[in-house]
């Protein structure tokens, strides 16, 4: 079966996009009948696919309510992405064929999320997405095969998905890589104050993706751990945080205690007619 594929990408962080409506027609194929692992590692292959970070699959539960499931670039599954979000509700705003701010309510394997859309242009859009709760996690598994100085900054949080975050003088001098490769169960961020009095410098290697140009929930996670750490002052709530791929904006406790907000664009990229074997 042919469907028709959508790639997108906020900062660099790409995803292909498929909306399930399109398995409809096709009553042999359903949703879970369907190893979407496997497709996940078939189409983000960037030497034999497309080419992505993970593959989004975008279902509609009412006119302003969506469903969004994650696969990773290596096939396997993710509860939350914070870049991937905003590019899911790219995708359904552009097929809506809107042109007026919107707000959908997208239900993820970490709960309910509510996306605010602001049209830019006709592939851009700029979304702001309540993150939900930040929480503490205990320290990963083997953690201690990273290295880490015990006197260094460290974060252990759940963003709807588990982030560890260092604190360090430059994120350029860092080998991510190695370390990323010794705790691939977590996403882990290494950040740096400044270089404005506002903002913080951030590097990512995103579990089950590698290193990537930017990390939606990883912004969320360096955010609050760089006000926690006094890497900003503790009056500026608005968080600028500069990736490779670009510059995404987190409010700390907005739109309630304990909460984050996440304010960033979601580019449309390309369309692709692609193969489903069931």
């Amino acid at each position: 079966m042919q469907v028709v594929v959508t790639k997108h990408h906020g900062l660099g962080n790409d995803f292909l996009v498929l909306e399930t409506s399109q398995l409809e027609s096709a009553s042999e194929i359903t949703l879970e009948k369907i190893d979407w692992s496997s497709i996940a590692k078939q189409w983000c292959n960037r030497e034999t696919g497309v080419g992505a970070d993970g593959l989004l699959l975008l279902s509609r539960r009412g006119e302003f309510k969506l469903a969004m499931q994650l696969f990773n670039q290596d096939g396997s599954r993710a509860e939350m992405s914070g870049n991937g979000i905003r590019c899911l509700v790219q995708a359904a705003f552009d097929r809506d064929g809107r042109d007026e701010p919107v707000s959908y309510l997208v239900a993820t394997d970490a709960g309910e999320r509510v996306v605010d859309v602001q049209p830019v242009s006709h592939d851009l859009v700029t979304a702001s997405v309540d993150m939900g709760r930040i929480e503490n996690l205990d320290e990963p598994n083997n953690w201690s095969t990273i290295g880490c100085d015990p006197n260094r900054p460290v974060m252990h949080l759940s963003v709807g998905n588990p982030h560890s975050v260092v604190g360090v003088e430059d994120v350029k001098l860092v080998d991510l890589l190695e370390i990323g490769l010794k705790v691939p169960q977590v996403n882990l961020e290494i950040v740096e104050a400044g270089p404005e009095n506002n903002a913080i410098t951030m590097r990512v290697h995103e579990r089950g993706a590698g290193i990537t140009q930017a990390c939606g929930t990883g912004a969320c996670a360096s955010a609050w751990a760089a006000n926690k750490w006094g890497l900003v002052a503790s009056s500026i709530t608005e968080i600028l945080v500069h990736q490779p791929g670009g510059d995404a904006t987190v409010r700390i406790n907005y739109p309630q205690q304990d909460h984050v907000t996440l304010i960033g664009p979601a580019h449309f990229s390309s369309r692709h007619n692609l193969e489903i074997i069931s």
